[in-house]
Protein backbone atom coordinates (compact mmCIF):
# COMPACT_ATOMS: atom_id res chain seq x y z
CA UNK A 1 0.00 0.00 0.00
CA UNK A 2 1.43 3.61 -0.72
CA UNK A 3 1.46 6.62 1.48
CA UNK A 4 0.91 10.12 0.23
CA UNK A 5 2.63 13.15 2.12
CA UNK A 6 1.76 16.94 1.37
CA UNK A 7 3.40 19.50 3.20
CA UNK A 8 6.45 20.99 3.38
CA UNK A 9 9.84 20.91 2.41
CA UNK A 10 11.78 23.38 3.91
CA UNK A 11 15.00 25.23 6.07
CA UNK A 12 15.44 25.85 9.66
CA UNK A 13 17.70 27.50 12.03
CA UNK A 14 17.09 26.43 15.50
CA UNK A 15 18.19 27.84 18.95
CA UNK A 16 17.73 25.96 22.01
CA UNK A 17 19.85 26.03 25.35
CA UNK A 18 22.00 23.21 24.05
CA UNK A 19 22.69 25.02 20.91
CA UNK A 20 22.34 26.34 17.66
CA UNK A 21 22.04 25.12 13.85
CA UNK A 22 22.84 27.38 11.02
CA UNK A 23 20.22 26.77 7.98
CA UNK A 24 19.29 22.99 8.15
CA UNK A 25 16.70 20.30 6.49
CA UNK A 26 13.56 20.82 8.23
CA UNK A 27 9.10 21.05 6.84
CA UNK A 28 6.65 19.36 8.29
CA UNK A 29 6.87 16.99 5.33
CA UNK A 30 10.06 16.03 5.45
CA UNK A 31 9.84 14.98 9.42
CA UNK A 32 6.28 12.84 8.26
CA UNK A 33 7.95 11.27 5.27
CA UNK A 34 11.48 10.34 7.12
CA UNK A 35 9.78 8.65 10.54
CA UNK A 36 6.96 6.94 8.07
CA UNK A 37 9.88 5.63 5.79
CA UNK A 38 10.79 3.13 9.12
CA UNK A 39 7.82 1.32 8.27
CA UNK A 40 6.67 1.77 4.88
CA UNK A 41 8.69 1.46 1.83
CA UNK A 42 6.22 3.34 -0.61
CA UNK A 43 5.82 6.82 -0.10
CA UNK A 44 5.08 9.50 -2.26
CA UNK A 45 5.68 13.09 -1.56
CA UNK A 46 4.71 16.32 -3.27
CA UNK A 47 6.03 19.78 -1.89
CA UNK A 48 7.69 22.54 -3.48
CA UNK A 49 11.67 24.09 -2.93
CA UNK A 50 13.67 26.80 -4.36
CA UNK A 51 16.50 26.31 -6.89
CA UNK A 52 18.57 26.77 -3.42
CA UNK A 53 17.50 23.06 -2.29
CA UNK A 54 20.52 20.80 -2.54
CA UNK A 55 20.44 17.79 -4.67
CA UNK A 56 22.05 15.76 -1.59
CA UNK A 57 18.75 16.58 0.80
CA UNK A 58 16.81 14.92 -2.74
CA UNK A 59 18.73 11.30 -2.63
CA UNK A 60 18.98 11.35 1.18
CA UNK A 61 14.77 11.00 0.74
CA UNK A 62 15.04 9.26 -2.11
CA UNK A 63 17.38 6.83 -0.13
CA UNK A 64 14.25 6.44 2.30
CA UNK A 65 12.22 5.38 0.05
CA UNK A 66 10.42 8.92 -0.71
CA UNK A 67 9.37 9.39 -4.39
CA UNK A 68 10.24 12.73 -4.78
CA UNK A 69 8.90 13.07 -8.89
CA UNK A 70 5.81 14.98 -6.48
CA UNK A 71 8.57 17.66 -5.35
CA UNK A 72 8.30 20.74 -7.30
CA UNK A 73 10.79 22.99 -7.94
CA UNK A 74 11.30 26.41 -8.70
CA UNK A 75 14.10 28.00 -10.52
CA UNK A 76 14.67 30.87 -9.39
CA UNK A 77 13.16 31.50 -6.38
CA UNK A 78 14.24 30.08 -2.32
CA UNK A 79 12.96 27.74 -0.26
CA UNK A 80 10.64 28.02 2.35
CA UNK A 81 12.76 29.05 5.35
CA UNK A 82 11.93 29.51 9.53
CA UNK A 83 13.96 30.16 12.52
CA UNK A 84 12.91 30.26 15.87
CA UNK A 85 14.40 30.08 19.36
CA UNK A 86 13.31 27.80 22.33
CA UNK A 87 12.88 28.85 26.10
CA UNK A 88 14.61 27.21 28.56
CA UNK A 89 11.62 24.82 29.01
CA UNK A 90 12.01 23.67 25.59
CA UNK A 91 7.79 23.75 24.97
CA UNK A 92 7.66 27.74 23.61
CA UNK A 93 9.55 29.22 21.14
CA UNK A 94 9.63 32.33 19.43
CA UNK A 95 10.24 32.72 15.99
CA UNK A 96 12.53 34.86 14.48
CA UNK A 97 12.49 34.89 10.79
CA UNK A 98 9.84 33.33 8.59
CA UNK A 99 10.02 33.48 4.64
CA UNK A 100 7.38 31.77 2.90
CA UNK A 101 9.51 32.60 -0.55
CA UNK A 102 7.81 29.32 -2.59
CA UNK A 103 4.97 28.53 -0.41
CA UNK A 104 3.88 31.62 -0.49
CA UNK A 105 1.94 30.36 -4.19
CA UNK A 106 2.40 26.63 -3.71
CA UNK A 107 -0.45 24.93 -5.19
CA UNK A 108 -0.14 21.28 -4.82
CA UNK A 109 -0.63 19.09 -7.92
CA UNK A 110 -0.87 15.29 -7.33
CA UNK A 111 0.56 13.59 -10.20
CA UNK A 112 -1.14 10.29 -11.63
CA UNK A 113 0.96 8.03 -10.36
CA UNK A 114 0.38 8.85 -6.78
CA UNK A 115 -4.14 8.70 -7.63
CA UNK A 116 -3.96 4.84 -5.88
CA UNK A 117 -2.64 5.77 -2.50
CA UNK A 118 -4.35 4.16 0.29
CA UNK A 119 -3.21 6.70 2.80
CA UNK A 120 -3.25 10.41 2.60
CA UNK A 121 -1.14 12.55 5.15
CA UNK A 122 -1.63 16.64 5.23
CA UNK A 123 0.99 18.04 7.01
CA UNK A 124 -0.09 21.56 8.47
CA UNK A 125 -0.89 24.05 5.62
CA UNK A 126 -3.30 26.16 4.42
CA UNK A 127 -6.99 25.01 5.22
CA UNK A 128 -8.06 25.27 1.62
CA UNK A 129 -4.71 23.87 -0.12
CA UNK A 130 -5.58 20.90 2.05
CA UNK A 131 -9.25 20.67 1.25
CA UNK A 132 -7.88 20.81 -2.28
CA UNK A 133 -5.69 17.91 -2.38
CA UNK A 134 -8.33 15.84 -1.10
CA UNK A 135 -10.88 17.07 -4.30
CA UNK A 136 -7.90 16.45 -6.48
CA UNK A 137 -8.11 12.29 -5.41
CA UNK A 138 -9.69 10.77 -8.36
CA UNK A 139 -10.57 7.55 -5.52
CA UNK A 140 -10.95 8.36 -1.88
CA UNK A 141 -8.03 6.88 0.44
CA UNK A 142 -8.82 4.24 2.70
CA UNK A 143 -7.75 6.75 5.54
CA UNK A 144 -7.04 10.90 5.41
CA UNK A 145 -5.27 12.09 8.17
CA UNK A 146 -4.86 16.07 8.98
CA UNK A 147 -2.30 17.92 11.07
CA UNK A 148 -3.12 21.28 11.57
CA UNK A 149 -2.08 24.51 13.71
CA UNK A 150 -3.78 27.38 16.20
CA UNK A 151 -2.62 30.25 13.21
CA UNK A 152 -5.30 28.79 11.30
CA UNK A 153 -7.66 28.55 14.04
CA UNK A 154 -7.18 31.86 14.58
CA UNK A 155 -7.35 33.35 10.57
CA UNK A 156 -9.54 30.62 8.68
CA UNK A 157 -11.64 29.23 11.24
CA UNK A 158 -14.32 28.41 8.85
CA UNK A 159 -12.58 27.34 5.83
CA UNK A 160 -10.59 24.45 8.66
CA UNK A 161 -13.72 23.27 9.63
CA UNK A 162 -14.80 22.28 6.32
CA UNK A 163 -11.55 20.78 5.56
CA UNK A 164 -11.63 18.75 9.56
CA UNK A 165 -14.90 17.35 8.15
CA UNK A 166 -13.82 15.80 5.15
CA UNK A 167 -10.95 13.76 6.98
CA UNK A 168 -11.10 10.50 9.14
CA UNK A 169 -8.14 11.29 11.74
CA UNK A 170 -6.89 15.13 13.20
CA UNK A 171 -4.30 16.07 15.48
CA UNK A 172 -3.77 18.60 17.19
CA UNK A 173 -1.71 19.75 20.10
CA UNK A 174 -3.97 20.26 23.31
CA UNK A 175 -3.58 24.02 23.56
CA UNK A 176 -5.01 24.11 19.88
CA UNK A 177 -7.84 21.25 21.25
CA UNK A 178 -9.30 23.68 23.62
CA UNK A 179 -8.89 26.85 21.19
CA UNK A 180 -11.17 24.72 18.35
CA UNK A 181 -13.71 23.41 20.73
CA UNK A 182 -13.87 26.35 23.38
CA UNK A 183 -13.59 23.65 25.67
CA UNK A 184 -10.65 22.84 28.71
CA UNK A 185 -11.69 19.56 29.57
CA UNK A 186 -9.52 17.72 26.66
CA UNK A 187 -12.63 14.75 26.75
CA UNK A 188 -15.22 17.40 26.20
CA UNK A 189 -13.14 18.89 23.49
CA UNK A 190 -12.80 15.89 21.60
CA UNK A 191 -16.18 14.65 21.50
CA UNK A 192 -16.90 18.50 19.80
CA UNK A 193 -14.03 18.44 17.69
CA UNK A 194 -15.31 14.45 16.41
CA UNK A 195 -19.09 15.84 15.79
CA UNK A 196 -17.33 18.37 13.67
CA UNK A 197 -16.31 14.83 11.21
CA UNK A 198 -13.67 12.67 11.80
CA UNK A 199 -14.03 9.53 12.98
CA UNK A 200 -10.46 9.66 15.37
CA UNK A 201 -8.76 12.43 17.26
CA UNK A 202 -5.54 12.55 18.57
CA UNK A 203 -4.39 15.19 20.79
CA UNK A 204 -0.61 15.87 21.51
CA UNK A 205 0.84 16.69 24.95
CA UNK A 206 4.45 16.60 24.36
CA UNK A 207 6.74 15.48 26.99
CA UNK A 208 3.28 14.30 28.31
CA UNK A 209 2.30 12.05 25.91
CA UNK A 210 -0.87 11.51 23.32
CA UNK A 211 -4.62 10.94 23.83
CA UNK A 212 -6.06 9.39 21.11
CA UNK A 213 -10.14 8.94 20.91
CA UNK A 214 -13.05 7.61 19.13
CA UNK A 215 -16.67 8.23 20.01
CA UNK A 216 -16.33 5.58 22.18
CA UNK A 217 -13.73 4.93 23.36
CA UNK A 218 -10.15 6.74 24.59
CA UNK A 219 -6.79 5.56 24.79
CA UNK A 220 -3.78 7.42 26.51
CA UNK A 221 0.34 6.48 25.61
CA UNK A 222 3.38 8.23 27.53
CA UNK A 223 5.96 10.35 26.23
CA UNK A 224 9.04 8.19 26.47
CA UNK A 225 11.10 10.30 30.03
CA UNK A 226 14.20 11.11 28.05
CA UNK A 227 17.61 12.43 29.52
CA UNK A 228 18.29 14.98 26.79
CA UNK A 229 15.82 16.57 24.67
CA UNK A 230 18.01 18.93 22.52
CA UNK A 231 15.22 20.36 19.80
CA UNK A 232 11.92 19.64 19.49
CA UNK A 233 11.33 20.85 15.97
CA UNK A 234 9.97 18.58 14.01
CA UNK A 235 8.58 16.36 17.36
CA UNK A 236 4.61 16.59 16.16
CA UNK A 237 5.67 16.04 12.32
CA UNK A 238 7.43 12.87 13.79
CA UNK A 239 4.24 11.65 15.35
CA UNK A 240 2.45 12.01 12.56
CA UNK A 241 4.55 10.53 9.83
CA UNK A 242 5.58 7.16 12.91
CA UNK A 243 1.01 7.33 13.51
CA UNK A 244 0.46 6.85 9.17
CA UNK A 245 3.49 4.72 8.27
CA UNK A 246 2.76 1.75 11.00
CA UNK A 247 -0.68 1.85 9.86
CA UNK A 248 0.58 2.02 5.88
CA UNK A 249 2.26 -0.70 6.56
CA UNK A 250 -0.36 -3.14 8.69
CA UNK A 251 -2.84 -1.87 6.10
CA UNK A 252 -5.39 -2.13 9.91
CA UNK A 253 -7.35 1.29 10.79
CA UNK A 254 -9.21 -0.23 13.40
CA UNK A 255 -8.75 1.38 16.51
CA UNK A 256 -7.07 -1.27 18.42
CA UNK A 257 -4.16 -1.18 15.68
CA UNK A 258 -4.53 2.65 16.20
CA UNK A 259 -3.35 2.91 19.52
CA UNK A 260 -0.10 0.21 18.12
CA UNK A 261 0.49 3.22 15.57
CA UNK A 262 0.26 6.24 18.55
CA UNK A 263 3.20 4.11 20.55
CA UNK A 264 5.14 3.98 17.43
CA UNK A 265 4.74 7.43 16.82
CA UNK A 266 5.46 8.35 20.02
CA UNK A 267 9.02 6.41 19.46
CA UNK A 268 9.50 8.10 16.06
CA UNK A 269 9.01 11.78 17.94
CA UNK A 270 11.05 10.62 20.85
CA UNK A 271 14.09 10.02 18.49
CA UNK A 272 13.95 13.60 16.75
CA UNK A 273 13.95 15.61 20.26
CA UNK A 274 17.08 13.65 20.76
CA UNK A 275 19.01 15.20 18.16
CA UNK A 276 19.12 18.92 16.18
CA UNK A 277 16.58 18.98 12.78
CA UNK A 278 16.13 15.48 11.12
CA UNK A 279 19.64 14.04 12.21
CA UNK A 280 18.36 11.11 14.76
CA UNK A 281 15.68 10.66 11.99
CA UNK A 282 18.20 10.00 8.86
CA UNK A 283 20.14 7.24 10.55
CA UNK A 284 18.32 5.34 12.51
CA UNK A 285 19.29 1.34 12.80
CA UNK A 286 15.96 -1.69 13.13
CA UNK A 287 17.49 -2.08 16.80
CA UNK A 288 16.90 1.31 17.58
CA UNK A 289 13.74 0.94 16.78
CA UNK A 290 12.72 -2.09 18.42
CA UNK A 291 14.72 -0.91 21.77
CA UNK A 292 13.08 1.58 22.15
CA UNK A 293 9.60 0.12 21.25
CA UNK A 294 10.34 -2.06 23.92
CA UNK A 295 10.88 0.97 26.63
CA UNK A 296 7.81 1.72 26.03
CA UNK A 297 6.14 -1.15 26.59
CA UNK A 298 8.11 -1.70 29.67
CA UNK A 299 7.13 2.19 30.80
CA UNK A 300 3.52 1.05 30.57
CA UNK A 301 3.08 -2.70 31.70
CA UNK A 302 2.34 -4.12 34.75
CA UNK A 303 0.08 -7.09 36.54
CA UNK A 304 -2.75 -5.37 39.06
CA UNK A 305 -4.58 -7.56 41.17
CA UNK A 306 -8.53 -5.96 41.55
CA UNK A 307 -9.50 -5.40 45.18
CA UNK A 308 -13.29 -7.02 45.33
Amino acid sequence: MSLLVIGTVAFDAIETPFGKTDKILGGAATYISLAASYFSKNINLVSVVGEDFPQENIKMLQRHYINTDGLQILKGQKTFFWSGKYHTDMNTRDTITTELNVLENFNPVVPEAYQDCEFLMLGNLVPKVQRQVIEQMKTRPKLIVLDTMNFWMDIALEDLKKTISMVDVLTVNDGEARQLSGEYSLVKAAQKILAMGPKYLIIKKGEHGALLFNKDQVFFAPALPLEEVFDPTGAGDSFAGGFIGYLTETKDISFENMKRAVIFGSAMASFCVEKFGTEKLVALTPKQLDDRIQEFIDLVQFDIALIS
